[in-house]
Formats: C-alpha cells, structure tokens, sequence
C-alpha cells in the first residue's frame, strides 16, 4: 500500500472527533481514492495511533476482535449505541453496534477545507508518482 495514501487516511481520522463516527467508505468517498477495503487494510495495520475506534463497517459493527476495547472507547466519548450494551459490558455477550445514522460526522467548513486539501495533497502525489511510473516505462 502507497504510504501516501495511508498517510492520507491517517490524517483524515484524525480530525473525526470524539463520540462521531465514519464508515470505511465514508472515508475512501472523502479521499476521492480507494474503497472501503484499501481503508479497512490502512486501520488494521496504521491505525494504532489515532482514534481508529471512529472508522467501522458501514453496519456500525467495531472492528473484529476489538469490540470490547472499541465499546470502552465509545461509552467514554458517549458515541450513539443500538442493541445490548448492557449485558455485553456485564457478561460479554450480547450484541450491539453504534448507532452509525446518530453518529456519522458531518464536517464543518471547516472540516471540509482541510480535508481537502489532504485529497488534492493525495491526487497529486498520485499523479507525480504515476507520472514516474509512466517515465520508466516509456
């Protein structure tokens, strides 16, 4: 995977904020670049460092095998929640999920400007090592 992408996407989640979410796809959409897959593969292994518990399954399922370490994470940052929180934090069973419609970040201005900008940054350093790519070839 480029770094430049994963740099991307890294900077992106960043600036999601507590108690908000995104779907994989929300943040490909953003980007203009990649899907759903390509960021999923960036948080499983670069997203230690941010808040990776703000980017799920567009079902708002956390992410396989962190589901108890994401739910402290979203009962701390009081994140919207569906199904059996309860009885999952008391026996760890019982299913639940965020609540993706309630949670789902809409940027401000703001938010959008700098997001931007990480996009237009990530096309272009695309299209510079597209460009080489060509070269070589050619």
């Amino acid at each position: 995977m480029r770094t430049e992408y994963v740099e991307a996407v890294i900077a992106l989640v960043e600036l999601v904020p507590a108690g908000s979410v995104l779907a994989y796809g929300d943040v490909s959409e953003l980007l203009d670049s990649g899907g759903p897959r390509q960021v999923g593969a960036v948080m499983g292994q670069y997203g230690n460092p941010v808040p990776w518990w703000r980017v799920l399954r567009a079902s708002g399922e956390a992410p396989s095998g962190l589901e108890g370490k994401a739910l402290r994470h979203y009962l701390e940052e009081r994140t919207p929640l569906r199904g059996d929180v309860e009885e999952y934090v008391k026996t760890g069973e019982g299913r639940w999920r965020v609540d993706i419609r309630a949670a789902r970040w809409t940027p401000s201005e703001s938010d959008f400007d700098l997001i931007d900008d990480i996009a237009r940054r990530l096309a272009g350093r695309l299209h510079e090592l597209s460009v080489a790519d060509d070269g070589m070839s050619g």
